[in-house]
């Protein structure tokens, strides 16, 4: 865990340690580090924001930043007579008093998972400076032991823009996290068959796409079994930070690039061209939640056009979680929140350069399946192919969701079965079978509703059965099953809107309660629950306590020094009404502004997707009016 921005105005360590235990973050959080505000005990007084320093309670040292971003070490005195002539820390500095008690706390709380460790630590003699002696190459085995089992949470801190304490996250991640090398593995052979995962693909201006995988062996040409698409790979790079090796294979755990793929996506499956069919097998693929929010992408002009829909089909090929497509002339662009659309702005613009208007942020509404009957031969379409007339037949099995069904995100909350009653890999994946066209004709049908232009959820549909006239083309069946599935949904009427919730935990000050409820209730919102700070459990449904504070090291408060207040607590505190809600995603796209307004800038609030639920038939037609449908 690393607490980032210790350098503003309020930032305090100490509140930050006891937050992760009162919203059950983890029960034993470790600080592995004491921040500097600064070397001059004056600014302590004075309580003035800031971070110049941190001291490594591990390894017993301390890390200096001037004014310039340079980087200095110094070792820490190992007994009281060197620690009277340090001369890095005046003898009045805040921090002087608590450096010994947070080493000493630091590993009595870890003997806690190590019996060896607590064995040694009671072998030691009871003077105040026995517990530096011990060296931390011990303490870093005991340390990575208890990391891996989970049984411990280590906490650093440190500013990241200011590049305070990243250098200690990177080498505790190396000497504490888990390792591929950990695990016992077969030692590698040339040219092997090799099956691997795209984790992540990138745009890179001098070396164009490049696609992120782990151990593979340099090989001409790989077969992308998510697309059925032959690749032909340009390199192979070994990665060190930003510098990058051309090598012919990836040592084990290691993380590499491969470079001149064209139409792999990020979550897509590579295998070698001449591996057997046990090996083609997709690898499990990255489905990132509903987009809930989507804004239209204007170009500023008409030789703009082209750029921006380049851009935006590359940026959908790195992230999967943003969806583009066009409606009545717009482009769209749809993403998992407000934030994450102000990141595929940012991006168009610094990444590909493009030049656009970013249009008014609208809510992602959803239409469900209207109750209207089905005609007689509504799995039958008539088509021309090859100078005659066809008639190809999709049957399918269409109803609503029931309440304690589940949709399958994949589908974006429908659930959509083979004749087997099997559930259907995403349509992207599928190609060169019937079914493949079948599910890809639903999924486009699926996508854009008759009756609302909404895209459709809480649909169950399963395929019954299908015909296809011999010498007919496979790939008519795509638009077959779009018309039928599209005429079906036609016929059953405008279906119930769904709107896109979100789960709310605000935490206020007594006096800013009454407003804060009020403002909820008028946008729409409903009061779950009103408490004392606590937090939800993992489904949101009831408010459970925090982890208690023993055995866990706090350091003082006053070692932030713009953190904390006269009295010695820390402006968290404050906070001691906790309000549990649910409201409309489109009510509180700007609550951030709303909640500072109404709390005086002391209120906090947490805000998690509660999924699509139906509305009132009011707000329903008042959806349909802001989208143009009624």
């Amino acid at each position: 865990m690393f607490l980032n921005k210790l350098d503003r105005p309020g930032a305090s360590f100490g509140a930050s340690i006891a937050s992760l235990l009162s919203n059950r973050l983890h029960p034993h959080p470790l600080p592995l580090v004491l921040p500097i505000a600064s070397f001059d005990p004056l600014h302590y007084a004075q309580a003035e924001p800031g971070i110049q320093g941190l001291v490594d309670l591990v390894k017993w040292r301390v890390w200096k930043w001037d004014t310039e971003g340079q980087v200095s070490c110094h070792p820490l005195p190992r007994d009281d007579v060197a620690f009277s002539n340090f001369s890095l820390l005046p003898s009045s500095h805040p921090i002087l008093p608590h450096l010994i008690p947070a080493r000493t706390q630091l590993l009595e709380n870890l003997s806690m998972f190590s019996e060896e460790l607590m064995e040694e630590l009671l072998s030691l003699p009871s003077s105040t400076t026995a517990y530096l002696q011990i060296d931390s190459s011990k303490i870093l085995r005991h340390l990575r032991k208890a990391t891996i089992r989970n049984e411990i949470l280590p906490v650093l801190g440190g500013s990241a823009m200011k590049d305070i304490g990243t250098d200690l996250v990177m080498d505790y991640i190396g000497e504490l996290l888990a390792s591929p090398v950990d695990v016992p593995h077969d030692s590698q052979v040339a040219n092997a068959p090799v099956r691997m995962l795209a984790w992540k693909v990138a745009w890179d201006k001098k070396r164009g796409w490049m696609t992120f995988v782990r151990r593979v062996t340099r090989q001409s040409v790989v077969l992308n079994t998510t697309r059925n698409q032959r690749e032909r790979v340009s390199k192979l790079l070994l990665l060190y930070a930003a510098e990058a090796e051309e090598v012919d294979e990836l040592p084990f755990g290691s993380v590499g690039v491969i470079l001149g793929l064209r139409y792999t996506r990020t979550g897509d499956t590579l295998v070698s061209t001449g591996g057997s069919a046990s090996n083609r097998s997709i690898l499990r693929d990255i489905t990132p939640p509903p987009a809930v929010i989507a804004a239209s992408i204007i170009p500023q002009s008409h030789s703009d056009l082209e750029p921006v829909q380049e851009a935006l089909n590359a940026l959908a090929r790195t992230d999967p979680s943003v969806r583009v497509d066009v409606q009545e002339g717009q482009v769209l662009a749809h993403g998992m929140g407000a934030l994450h659309l102000e990141i595929v702005e940012g991006r168009l613009r610094d990444e590909w350069g493009v030049r656009f208007e970013l249009g008014q942020r609208r809510v992602s509404y959803r239409e469900g399946l209207g109750l209207g009957p089905s005609p007689p031969k509504s799995n039958i379409w008539q088509t021309d192919s090859g100078g005659k007339q066809v008639e190809i037949m999709v049957s399918l099995e269409i109803r609503s969701l029931g309440p304690e069904e589940k949709g399958d995100p994949i589908w974006d909350g429908n659930v959509v079965l083979d004749e087997e009653g099997q559930p259907c890999p995403s349509p992207d994946t599928l190609s060169g079978t019937p079914r493949a066209h079948i599910f890809q004709g639903v999924a486009s049908a699926l996508s854009n509703s008759p009756n609302s232009s909404l895209a459709l959820s809480h649909l169950h549909i399963q395929l019954i059965g299908f015909a296809l006239p011999t010498g007919t083309p496979m790939s008519l069946l795509t638009g077959a099953a779009a018309v039928i599935l599209r005429n079906r949904i036609r016929n059953a009427g405008i279906g119930p809107i769904l709107e896109p919730f979100v789960r709310l935990k605000i935490s206020v000050t007594e006096d800013s309660l009454g407003k804060v409820v009020k403002d909820l209730t008028e946008h729409g919102g409903e009061v779950l629950d009103l408490g004392s700070g606590a937090t939800l459990d993992a489904d949101g449904d009831e408010e459970v306590g925090g982890y208690p504070e023993d055995g866990v090291y706090i350091p003082p408060l006053n070692l932030s020094p713009s953190g904390s207040t006269e009295s010695g607590s820390s402006g968290l505190y404050r906070l001691k009404r906790s309000i549990h809600a649910l409201a409309p995603l489109s009510k509180m796209l700007d609550y951030s502004n709303r909640l500072r307004a109404l709390s005086g800038g002391h209120g906090l609030f947490e805000m998690a997707n509660a999924g699509f639920k139906e509305v009132t038939e009011a707000r329903k037609l008042e959806i349909l009016k802001e989208i143009g449908r009624a």
